[in-house]
């Protein structure tokens, strides 16, 4: 509140002079809390506001504003705020009427309407005057940290994230010498939402009032007294300061040592595990450090370099000094050289990518990546560093062009050079890292060069390797958004040239949709792939379009229906190629009401020459307030691999190892050898927010430099890497690093018509921690060769801690540096994992031990805390910082009266295993009845569920607490309100007090135990022991059989009818008995002094029922008195294709009894091959009665939901089966219940499904399959086998 006294100074030019300047805020609840004075803030903002302001004022519109050079720009605005009262266009011969003027807005639409009280006594008229802030042609807002973030502008047709509006209401009387404005008042609403603004929203309310108190006549000949300087007309002009964060207002007095102080702290507080009460400090280190001139960051940096602590700490928060000063922080240790390379990469990786996008900054970068000689006193000859460095230049450069239109070419000019330089002196590696840097900038400019290196299209073309061209092609991936017409007369140029590698044209196709090309283009292609020959590249367009054509994101709202309609047409060719073939999956997910959505894509590229594909990528999107993101993606490529292992891979038939397949393993091993050393076998690239981060080349050379470390000749000698690891582990190590990361920083700003700047950010930072300590202890101890550790004993004792902590903010509010006030969001998501074992290795006798200590307190492994609140702060009163709940119900500690109707829940401890009695539940809910109907309602709960175990004394628990003020005209308010959810670790009541945990494995152990097998006929053969294998055969074992048998399930079907043969009545513990070695058992018990131990036993045994495996495990309770087991048979029938567990447990196996079976079903050939699963069960326990019942309660509406047909009807009594069959694109699903049946013909299925059905194979390849054919012989024979033997004796009577 102020008093405002105008003095005309000209016709034209005038003099505002403010008074009695009176400043309070308001933090809480209406009619519950008041507005409070502000002092120490008034005499502040009063002191600069009493200075004197001159502007020009003609024909209802005020320029030139002028004030003294040390009233700072913040002041200024909110003189513009008072200005803009008599910012208004008055017609007096219309009453209706639009225009487009100035305001402190912007430039922007304002509607008016003028109202003649017909009085002609008082001539009052009243102008109404509203102006849509959200569509202004030039508005006042920036936006920062979102040049990675796509505006979608189909997104923002469906729904907005933020309206603005603003109404002026005059009253005008009319006098001699024209209209006198004698009372105004504006009102500002700005309605903001994550989500959609159609359920529900933040709202943001700003309202002023003029009233005039008097005009006095008498000439004044007013005097400035001083200077005056230009401040510009009456748009809003913003104080650019990254130092101003919203979420933090602290003193500033002194920031370098301030900051050196929380840093010391900050490295003490997370010296051995993340400190979560301290993560929150980090950001107001951020503020500091960027308020420290260069000379104080250089100070710092030579008072924290010599602690290691403190030096990392120091590092990961100065790359947050986004000016220049972190540039010439850089350049002078690159030129003293102390840095290692390690920090160094880390730092430019951050300092780059969060730098300001600003010309300037922008060439200053470029002379420190190429400006300084590296490789010389310096480490910078590496090649990882190097790369970090031109990436991150070329991510910079994207954020120039982001922000700036058209976009400097002199930024990408060094890219460009350097892929040049390459292209001529035929650097395979200079190509590839200058193309990547380009694809990160996403320059328009660059389409020349990359085109030099592109087939088909280069003036003059040359040969170039697969991976340059592969690079070149994907470097195109950003100017698609850019330009992307000229990025589809290249890209269709390439895809249609047939005689280029499928790849390169695959690569192109890609590209070519990555610019939302039009019907008529889309249309092009499809007529184009109807005379494609090419198997792999016609496969991999058409899975792309069928993809996209069933996209519901934004982004491809008319691609979708181009492409539906291209796959109409391409279906019937390419509708069922094989998976052999190179694929494109699509998969996304969009919801209008919260304008919110995810898209998965995978790439995966084959070439006719190859069973191996030769390039695989995955990526993914997030959709979000109009904005699309690409969050990560990754790449590999392994055309060495490809070249290297494909001979072998067609040589090898499978079966039995045959001399052919010797001759050619030893044929690859000769090609190993004469591989050349510096052709890569392996590439992988990350990419984060659309800007490749890192790549990784493997090639035949670091290989051998891997396998000659960990030989065990070489690791023999002293000083070998393994031999010195080992020698470190013996003596003790100790290591811990920690990183502090801002993740995000976004920033939306916009001027409000108080002249206060309205802001919308978010801020996400990390804290990663990892300790290790550890000390081996090896006896007898090594002595000569790393071999003797074979017959040793290690005893390793270590402990530790990795976690990590993230930090989220969320304002929406006012926010100078003098006061911030609004709407915040905080949360916290600690995730910590410490550990303290001792474990024991014997690999001679093959034996592995582990102890545990007892767990003796609470350990929070995961949490998430959340809450919303209404802040307000001031520099002059920092401590005085309010922060209240939002949620008026999240601030009473005592929980609000229940309704009779909702009584606290506290289920029973449920039974289970012994010794782990089960869960344990606590659940309260709450709410306020209200005695009027109200829309409001206050509702809280909390959650508690343990399991626990009274053996180990310890048990796990997830925690939830609620608060919530639901209100059904807005849905947003589900999401505010005070969260917290939390899994931990926690001490439980023991029988015995538990000194430690030891668990023990042994493979192939001596000891041999009787294995309960079902009662056979006299006629039955026992089964047969199979030689001894070890643990890695029987996993080799199993893996191989499982892979036969789905195998077996894609391929066409046989004529043998499945049979569901029943175990119910054949399992009996006191039935014939066979005894087997155990393959391995495992110990898992509590020790307690000299007294028993008392845990569980596991024993896993394999055998063989005629020829089929069959894996037993058994699980037993040790204590005194117990006979609880768990028994568990599973066979794998690769012939039938068909895999059986039966489970029993209880008291000897006998009281519970649960039968598994899946497999291929029978089907005539030429139908659609049928898999099938059932579940049987015979006794199960109440708990598990009563959950199958509370699920089955949502089946019929979930199914009605998801389009299945309910049929009712009996079917058999304690059993559910399903039974899927399968097409090219859809599935047919027949669900049975003990009471009712649930089908679905024709289910689209999101991915392709692997056909079961030959396909046309390309030219040159054959579709028998020798190995199918032989291995059906084999199970044919070894089914007649096995019939005769267990065909039971009724049956084979009858047949008689």
């Amino acid at each position: 509140m102020c008093k405002v006294k105008i003095i005309g100074v000209s016709a034209q030019l005038f003099m505002l002079q403010v008074s009695d300047v009176a400043f309070a805020e308001f933090n809480g609840f209406p009619k519950k809390n008041a507005f409070e004075a502000s002092p120490k803030l008034t005499k502040r903002l009063a002191a600069q506001l009493v200075k004197p302001f001159v502007f020009e004022y003609a024909h209802g519109h005020v320029d030139n504003i002028r004030a003294p050079a040390d009233v700072s720009d913040t002041i200024v605005n909110i003189v513009r705020g008072i200005l803009g009262f008599f910012q208004v266009t008055v017609k007096t011969n219309q009453r209706v009427y639009e225009l487009e003027e100035i305001s402190i807005h912007g430039i922007c639409q304002s509607n008016y309407i003028v109202e003649d009280n017909n009085n002609k006594t008082t001539k009052v008229m009243t102008i109404t005057q509203v102006v849509d802030v959200s569509n202004c042609r030039k508005k006042a807002a920036i936006y920062r940290g979102m040049a990675n973030a796509v505006v979608d502008k189909i997104s923002s047709e469906r729904g907005e994230s933020i309206i603005s509006t603003v109404r002026y209401i005059y009253t005008v009387k009319a006098t001699a010498e024209g209209g006198l404005l004698t009372k105004a008042n504006a009102l500002e609403q700005q309605h903001f939402t994550p989500f959609n603004v159609k359920g529900g929203t933040f709202k943001m309310q700003a309202t002023k009032e003029i009233e005039l108190l008097g005009v006095n006549d008498t000439v004044v000949n007013p005097t400035v007294g001083t200077a005056l300087v230009n401040k510009g007309n009456l748009v809003y002009k913003f104080v650019i300061s990254d130092a101003n964060i919203p979420i933090v207002m602290q003193n500033i007095a002194d920031p370098a040592l301030k900051a050196v102080e929380m840093i010391k702290r900050l490295a003490e507080a997370n010296i051995y595990q993340v400190d979560g009460a301290s993560t929150e400090d980090i950001i107001k280190v951020y503020q500091l450090l960027r308020m420290v001139p260069f000379e104080g960051l250089e100070a710092m940096w030579k008072q924290l370099k010599g602690h290691d602590e403190h030096r990392r700490w120091f590092l990961d928060m100065i790359a947050e000094v986004n000016d220049d000063r972190i540039l010439r922080f850089l350049g002078l240790r690159f030129t003293t050289g102390d840095l290692t390379p390690t920090e160094a990469g880390e730092t430019v990786l951050v300092a780059f990518n969060h730098l300001q996008a600003v010309p300037d900054l922008v060439e200053k970068a470029k002379d420190i990546v190429w400006g300084i000689p590296f490789g010389a006193s310096y480490a910078w000859h590496e090649w990882h560093l190097w790369h970090t460095a031109v990436l991150s230049y070329g991510s910079l450069v994207n954020k120039l062009c982001a922000n700036s239109a058209p976009c400097p070419s002199a930024a990408v000019q060094p890219l460009l050079d350097m892929a040049k330089a390459g292209l001529k002196n035929r650097s395979e590696q200079d190509m590839v890292l200058a193309l990547k840097a380009i694809g990160n900038a996403g320059h328009p400019g660059s389409l020349k060069t990359i085109m030099r290196f592109l087939p088909g299209v280069a003036a003059n073309p040359v040969e170039l390797p697969p991976r340059v061209l592969s690079a070149a092609v994907q470097s195109m991936r950003l100017v698609a958004a850019r330009d992307p017409h000229n990025v589809q007369d290249i890209t269709l140029s390439l895809f249609v040239q047939s005689e280029l590698p499928a790849e390169i044209r695959m690569l192109a196709f890609m590209i070519l949709f990555e610019t939302k090309p039009p019907l008529a283009l889309v249309s092009t292609v499809a007529a184009f792939l109807q005379e494609e020959n090419n198997q792999h590249v016609a496969s991999f367009a058409y899975s792309l379009m069928r993809g996209l054509a069933q996209s519901s994101t934004p982004d491809n709202h008319f691609l979708s229906t181009a492409c539906s309609v291209a796959v109409k047409i391409l279906a019937p060719k390419f509708g069922r190629l094989s998976y052999r073939y190179s694929k494109a999956v699509h998969l996304d997910w969009f919801n209008d009401n919260f304008l919110v959505g995810t898209a998965t894509e995978i790439f995966m590229l084959r070439s006719a020459t190859s069973i191996l594909p030769t390039e695989i990528m995955m990526k993914g999107k997030f959709h979000f307030i109009g904005r699309i993101v690409q969050l990560l993606e990754f790449g590999i490529r392994a055309e060495g691999i490809k070249e290297l292992f494909d001979g072998l891979m067609a040589g090898l038939k499978g079966g039995d190892l045959s001399f052919s397949d010797l001759q050619d393993i030893i044929h690859l091993l000769q090609a190993w050898e004469q591989f050349p050393e510096d052709k890569h076998l392996l590439s992988v690239f990350v990419r984060a927010f659309g800007q490749e981060m890192l790549f990784a080349d493997l090639n035949k050379k670091s290989i051998d430099n891997v396998i000659k470390a960990y030989n065990t000749n070489y690791s023999a000698v002293k000083g070998s890497p393994v031999w010195g690891m080992i020698e470190d582990l013996q003596r003790g190590i100790a290591w811990h690093k920690t990183k502090a990361l801002l993740i995000l920083e976004t920033r939306y700003i916009q001027a409000t018509t108080l002249g206060f700047p309205l802001e919308i950010s978010k801020y996400l930072q990390s804290v990663n921690a990892i300790t290790v300590n550890a000390k081996a202890t090896i006896n007898p101890p090594v002595k000569e060769n790393l071999g003797q550790l074979m017959d040793s004993e290690i005893l390793l004792e270590t402990d530790g801690f990795i976690g990590f902590t993230l930090d989220l903010w969320g304002f929406h509010g006012i926010n100078t540096e003098l006061f911030q006030c609004g709407t915040e969001l905080k949360s916290k998501l600690p995730v910590a994992v410490p550990w303290k074992f001792a474990t024991k290795i014997n690999i001679r006798e093959k034996k592995f031990e582990l102890d545990f200590p007892p767990c003796k307190k609470d350990i929070e492994i995961i949490s998430l805390s959340s809450n919303v609140f209404a802040v307000s702060r001031n520099i002059e009163d920092t401590a005085m910082a309010k922060m209240t709940p939002m949620m008026y119900n999240a601030i009473d500690t005592k929980a609000p009266p229940r309704p009779p109707h909702l009584p606290d829940i506290k289920a029973p401890p449920r039974p289970g295993i012994p010794g782990i009695p089960g869960i344990r539940s606590d659940v309260t809910a709450g709410g306020k009845p209200s005695e009027t109907i109200v829309t409001s309602h206050p509702w809280n709960h909390h959650a508690k569920m343990c399991a626990e175990s009274n053996i180990y004394g310890a048990g796990v628990c997830v925690e939830s607490e609620l608060k919530r003020d639901f209100n059904e005209e807005y849905p947003l308010c589900y999401f505010l309100g005070y969260t917290h959810v939390a899994f931990k670790l926690v001490p439980a009541h023991a029988i015995k007090p538990v000194d430690k945990i030891h668990i023990e494995a042994n493979a192939r152990p001596n000891n041999t135990h009787p294995v309960s097998r079902p009662p056979r006929r006299n006629n039955t053969p026992r089964p047969t022991r199979p030689p001894k294998q070890s643990t890695h055969q029987l996993l080799k074992t199993l893996r191989r059989l499982s892979e036969e048998a789905m195998r077996k399930i894609s391929v066409s079907s046989s004529n043998h009818t499945s049979r569901v043969l029943s175990h119910q009545s054949q399992h009996d513990i006191h039935g014939m008995e066979s005894t087997s070695e155990a393959v391995f058992d495992i110990k898992a018990m509590a020790l307690s002094g000299n007294a028993k131990p008392d845990g569980y036993h596991t024993e896993v045994y394999y055998m063989h029922e005629g020829k089929v495996p069959v894996v037993q495990m058994i699980v037993s309770q040790v204590a005194d008195e117990a006979n609880w087991k768990m028994c568990t048979d599973a066979t794998v029938d690769t012939c039938r294709a068909k895999v059986t567990a039966h489970m029993r447990w209880g008291a000897e196996c006998q009281t519970y009894n649960l039968t598994m079976q899946a497999g291929r079903a029978a089907h005539l050939p030429g139908s659609k091959p049928t898999v099938q699963a059932t579940v049987h069960w015979a006794r199960i326990p109440d708990p598990m009665v009563a959950l199958g019942r509370r699920i089955e309660r949502y089946i019929p509406g979930m199914a009605y939901l998801l389009g299945f047909y309910q049929q009712d009807g009996a079917n058999t009594r304690q059993e559910v089966s399903a039974v899927v069959a399968c097409s090219a694109d859809s599935i047919d699903m027949k669900i049975k219940l003990p009471e009712y049946t649930l089908q679905r013909q024709a289910v689209p299925m999101p991915l392709a499904v692997a056909n079961f059905q030959v396909d046309k194979y390309p030219e040159g390849e054959d579709a028998s399959d020798p190995m199918q054919d032989a291995s059906d012989v084999r199970c044919e024979r070894n089914y007649s086998e096995r019939k005769r033997h267990h065909e039971p004796e009724g049956r084979q009577n009858v047949q008689k």
